[in-house]
């Protein structure tokens, strides 16, 4: 059995890498990457994948029976487009079964809405390409904010406008334990899951935080203007209102769900306790 990871050398696509690697019916893996070179470290073979080239797609699939179709990075205006060349080049290559990284997030009335249809119209297309499927449901990645910690130490607070909503939180490492399970097992195949975490509050994250650095952090709520205002000083005019989208998100309980990542992944999700217990402190 072969297993394609398309967009190989960006974090989640690595952590994917590994874990099918490491899994004890360690399947061949190829990666498929912008810039193959980027990925060269993993250890195997690298093909180029440009979600842009559908003829160079079509080749680097070609030989593969399973391919995860990683969520590009572009405008949502564009990324649809893009996957949908993942999806006819791996038809014309003969690829059996797609699993497709989606996300969790709000449908409607958010800056980050925009995303998430996006995501909804590559689910969809997923669903009517003819290939064995199974679509992921990202839940939020907890690192970013373990990685912010400096500015969160010079601010003295974690402020946003998630108020006392949970978000189910995740990590790239669990994740990829997820996939490499929805690649290789097909009970979950034609289905849509959750893949999250326990649910906490900005709150708990601070506490979090606060004993894993030393920290004595503090939760402040924004409103969403001041939010995506503050996010877009420091981000830029299209990553801002995204991120301040999200948030807004978590407040109206968009992130709340228990998910489905223990039934998916055979084991229970990590704890927080558990994650941040091997967070190195800083």
């Amino acid at each position: 059995m072969s297993v394609a990871v398309t967009a190989a050398s960006g974090q989640l696509g690595r952590a994917v890498v590994r874990a099918l690697i490491a899994h004890p019916d360690a399947p061949e893996v190829v990666g498929l990457a912008r810039t193959p070179a980027k990925a060269a470290d993993l250890g195997i073979e690298v093909r180029s994948g440009d979600y842009n080239e559908p003829e160079q797609l079509a080749d680097s699939l070609r030989g593969v029976d399973t391919v995860l179709l990683v969520s590009g990075l572009d405008a949502p205006e564009l990324r649809i487009a893009q996957h949908r060349n993942v999806l006819d080049a791996a038809r014309r290559a003969g690829v059996r079964k797609v699993v497709y990284t989606s996300v969790q997030g709000p449908d409607e009335d958010s800056a980050f809405s925009p995303v998430v249809q996006s995501n909804r119209r590559t689910e969809q297309d997923v669903r009517e390409s003819g290939l064995t499927w199974s679509i992921g449901r990202n839940g939020i990645y907890i690192e970013p904010d373990v990685e912010y910690i400096d500015g969160y130490r010079a601010r003295g607070e974690i402020a946003n406008s998630a108020g006392g909503g949970r978000c189910g939180y995740t990590t790239r490492d669990e994740l990829a334990f997820a996939y490499a399970r929805l690649l290789l097992d097909d009970a979950h195949d034609g289905r849509t899951v959750n893949l999250n975490g326990e649910p906490i509050t900005q709150r708990e994250l601070a506490d979090h935080l606060n004993r894993t650095f030393g920290t004595e952090l503090s939760y402040r709520e924004m409103t969403s203007e001041e939010f995506i205002a503050d996010r877009t000083a420091e981000l830029g005019e299209f990553f801002g209102p995204i991120i301040g989208g999200i948030y807004d998100g978590i407040r109206a309980g968009v992130y709340s769900d228990t998910g489905d990542f223990a039934e998916v992944a055979g084991r229970p999700h990590v704890t927080w306790d558990e994650y941040f217990s091997e967070v190195t402190p800083r």
